[in-house]
């Protein structure tokens, strides 16, 4: 039973990594090589306010959130008025950055060896420290993410957003600036991903920089990519289908060492067919370009 409480707590982080890779990529036109710096930003920031500061889960959310905005800041600010290749090569510069500075910054992320001894967070004095109880806090934290995305889809400033992708002239006609649409779609984005870095830093406890590599970027990309980008349900899809694939294996017994790299294996040809024979993935609204 535990097994099985504790996939669900990854698909929950991985739902929240895939929606805001989806502010990115689907609705700004923005393909981020650098997801999991934000992920890994969020995942970070909560760990030190935790173990340096003995600070509460909450104190450290609102730590993490606030570095993720500032993180977005500065880069959207750097890289904002770039597109298409330069963008994505710009966040791959800051992906390369990031992986330095947490593997080499020893007094701070404790390099290579982590951080452990991160405490759970707490719930009207409960300690949510079981996979269960996990399990429904992370689901909140899903429904919380989903709603305000429903909501926010709805709204002007989102429409604007999504012009500025499609065609960036048209909305400097509109006497509107397309680099501040763009800046807050990133800032969005790395916002949702701190929340998911902050749940998973909470649940394993322990946070290491090879969490939050390319290949972990990548993977994100790939999964909203399989789902289908622009709306809410091919992201939440495309992390169904990443986290429940290996489970799937097992009806076929094979042995542990093997499942973990066929889940790869499988997982890559299906982004091989899903870019052949339906681009916009399974339930997408934008294709990815």
């Amino acid at each position: 039973m535990n097994y099985l409480l504790h996939i669900l707590v990854m698909l929950e982080i991985y739902i929240l990594l895939a929606l805001s890779a989806n502010q990115n990529v689907g609705l700004s036109g923005l393909l981020s090589l650098a997801q999991a710096v934000f992920y890994g930003i969020g995942a970070y920031a909560a760990a030190i306010t935790i173990t340096k500061f003995e600070g509460s889960y909450w104190f450290a959310l609102q730590v993490a959130m606030l570095a993720c905005i500032i993180g977005a800041l500065l880069f959207s600010y750097i890289a904002g008025k770039v597109r298409d290749l330069y963008f994505s090569l710009a966040t791959l510069s800051l992906q390369i950055i990031f992986f330095s500075v947490a593997y080499n910054w020893i007094p701070i992320t404790n390099g290579v060896y982590g951080i452990s001894g991160i405490s759970n967070p707490e719930f009207f004095a409960m300690k949510i420290n079981s996979p269960g109880r996990f399990a429904l806090f992370g689901g909140a934290w899903v429904l919380l993410v989903i709603l305000f995305y429903i909501w926010f889809l709805k709204t002007p400033i989102s429409r604007l957003i999504q012009a500025t992708r499609d065609d960036q002239i048209a909305v400097l006609s509109l006497g509107k600036n397309p680099n501040y649409y763009k800046r807050i779609s990133i800032i969005l984005s790395a916002v949702t991903a701190g929340i998911a870095g902050t749940l998973y830093a909470t649940y394993t406890t322990y946070i290491d920089p090879t969490s939050f590599t390319l290949d972990e970027s990548i993977l994100i990309l790939s999964i909203v990519l399989i789902g289908g980008a622009g709306g809410i349900i091919g992201p939440i899809t495309g992390a169904f289908i990443y986290i429940l694939l290996p489970e799937m294996l097992k009806f076929l017994q094979m042995p542990d060492s093997i499942a973990a790299n066929m889940r790869m294996i499988l997982f890559g040809l299906l982004l091989i067919l899903i870019v052949r024979f339906k681009p916009k993935g399974i339930f997408g609204k934008y294709l990815i370009q």
